[in-house]
């Protein structure tokens, strides 16, 4: 009578290897979605620091307004922007929502906010 003895086995399964396969790929594909709206809140603080430059709550909506022609911003305009002053300071901010839809019924809402520096 032989004895055979196991040998221990190390790694990962199959079916281990898909669920943490499956679970990077869902991960990847939420931050890809993602990606785009941080950018265009990139943009859209850029925008906001280069209207801060204007005189008046029009002009400061105006600057802004040209800006996001030139970066593509389609998500806020200078309308939605708070033009305020503080002291002899013009300041400039924002608040905005965006929304990506996952699976069915589910979305990922995102909330973005700034303001001028």
């Amino acid at each position: 009578m032989t004895l055979q003895f196991k040998s221990k086995q190390r790694g990962i399964s199959f079916i281990g290897l898909v669920v943490v396969g499956s679970l990077l790929a869902m991960t990847g594909v939420v931050v890809a979605q993602m990606f785009p709206t941080y950018l265009e809140y990139q943009s859209v603080l850029k925008a906001v620091n280069k209207a801060k430059e204007g005189q008046s709550v029009a002009e400061a909506r105006m600057i802004f307004d040209k800006q996001a022609s030139v970066d593509d911003i389609k998500t806020i305009s200078g309308k939605d922007v708070d033009v305020t002053k503080e002291g002899d300071k013009v300041v400039v901010s924002f608040a905005y929502e965006r929304e990506i839809h996952l699976a069915g019924p589910a979305y990922l809402t995102l909330k973005y906010a700034g303001r001028s520096k």
